[in-house]
Formats: structure tokens, sequence, C-alpha cells
């Protein structure tokens, strides 16, 4: 893909129910095409509170596409394409805390994978990358979401760990006990591989967690339901939009997280032996380390 001026330094994946940002001016959208394939959707450009940022609904105009068939390194490739360094991702959540009730918003600093049937990294086929994943999310970027949170007086609580399912149905009843007593605070089916892919491709990631149910653990209260979740969500939605306005504007320019840099000495591959191809494939991410 050929080299343009930024678009967007900040983007905003939108998760279920959030299919715009009320507020952005100078709004255009655009089509792009990756190595990878098409994003979820065309992108939204343009300025929010003076502040250029870009807009992906996760699943498409609609919501037409599941959580295992979301084209994540297309979405992910095509942000960096235009230049963006920052992801907010929005995503709804269980919990397993009665403390983290339905309405309350969580910013996860942990991750635990049990999806199964999606691909999580760009380095296949030919070049192999480690990047360190100890922190998933980024400390700085997710400070700026909890007090932004804070300030418009959303029920926040600062940390957690996010279980990703794979999904779409919902856990039994003993997986959920099971993620429970792991001692996980929520679960989702979103976050992942986004924010491997957002690290490989050296760009800050964190997530507005929207609490919506209990998931299946607690036997008193009725096990999740579409219904319970898009009720509560559609709440949750509009304290997320307020919170990004604000946290677009926090925002510094200079990166001085781990992020940054997450591909130094990442990828161990001999250059010598990565296929021309897939060098020019890659070269958005890999080109100031491998010529």
């Amino acid at each position: 893909m050929p080299k343009t001026s930024p678009k967007a330094a900040i983007a905003i994946i939108g998760g279920t129910g959030l299919e715009d940002i009320k507020g952005m001016t100078g709004v255009r959208t655009v089509n792009i095409d990756t190595p990878f394939g098409k994003p979820s959707d065309a992108i939204t450009l343009g300025k929010l509170e003076g502040v250029n940022v870009a807009f992906l609904p996760r699943h498409g105009r609609g919501h037409f596409i599941s959580p295992t068939e979301l084209p994540a390194r297309a979405n992910i490739y095509a942000l960096k394409s235009l230049g963006v360094q920052h992801i907010i991702a929005v995503c709804s959540a269980g919990s397993f805390e009665q403390k983290v009730a339905p309405g309350h918003l969580l910013i996860p600093d942990q991750l635990i994978d049990r999806t199964r049937n999606r691909i999580n990294t760009f380095f296949t086929d030919g070049i192999v990358g480690h990047i360190a994943f100890s922190h998933p999310f980024c400390p700085d970027l997710s400070k700026i979401l909890y007090e932004s949170a804070k300030e418009v007086g959303a029920c926040v609580h600062p940390k957690g760990t996010f279980v990703i399912m794979e999904g779409p149905a919902f856990s039994t009843r003993a997986e959920s006990r099971l993620y429970k007593g792991w001692g996980a605070d929520i679960i989702g089916m979103t976050a992942l591989p986004e924010a491997k892919l957002a690290r490989e491709a050296e760009i800050c990631y964190a997530v507005i967690g929207c609490v919506t149910d209990y998931d299946s653990w607690w036997e008193p209260v009725e096990p999740v339901k579409v219904e319970t979740i898009l009720k509560t969500l559609r709440e949750n939605i509009d304290t997320a939009r307020h919170i990004i306005k604000l946290a677009v504007k926090k925002i510094p320019k200079r990166r001085d997280c781990e992020c940054a840099s997450a591909l130094m000495g990442a990828i161990v591959t001999d250059p010598a032996k990565i296929p021309v191809a897939l060098k020019k494939k890659l070269g958005l991410l890999i080109e100031k380390y491998i010529k």
C-alpha cells in the first residue's frame, strides 16, 4: 500500500450499539483495501473536539459481522495506513463481580485469551515476530480513558482482567464460574485479536468495557439474554461517547509507552530469508526495522 500523509492519529473502534460518533465535523468516508482484505466497513474521518479522528464500526453498519468473522487484521492495518497511533475500542462485557454491575464501565489492564478460530498475528507465511505482551493495553491511554470517565460522572473501575471468548454463544454456567474462579473481572468477544494486532502495528490500544450483565455465574440472576444486553448497552454507549470526546483532547502527540516501539528486536527472522513479496506486504509495519 502506498504511503499517504496521516489522516488521523486517533481511531475509535465502535462495538455493539456504537455505529457512529455524534459531534464529528468535516465528515467523509474512505473505503480502504489492505493486503488482508477489506475492513469491517468504510472508515469515517473527521474532527472531534478539533482533533482529527477515524471511526470504524467493528461489526459493520447494521451489525452483520460476527465476532469470529471480524476482519481484524484488515481493520488494524487500514487504521495504521491512515496514520493512527492510538485506538480507543468500545466493547460490551459481562461481569464476574457483583461490585462491577450492569451499567458500570471497566478499563481493563489484563487479558485472558479463550478464542480458538482467529488469526491473531501479522507475522505468518515466512516471517516470525515475538512482541512483548505482558501489559496488553496501553497504560497511558487507559489512564486517560479512566480519568475521562470519572470526569463525566461514570461509575468506572480503573483495572481488571478481561476474558475474550470465541462466541457467538454466551458462556455456559460452568464456564462462567471457571473464569470467575480464575480471577477474571469481565468477559467479552472482541478485544482479541485487536489488542495483539495493534501492538504488532505499534499502535496504542485501550478499551472502554461497557458492562451489560452478570454473564451466567450468579444463580439468583437470570442468565444473560440479548435483549438485556442491548437495553443496558444503549445507556452505556451515550456515556462512552462523552468519554471519547474528552479523551481525544487529552491524548498527547508524543508517545513514551512501549507500544510505540513494540517491534524493536521482535522480528527474529533473517531478513535475507523473508520473501520480497512479504516484505512489501508488511512494509507499513516493518520497514523501519527491515529493509
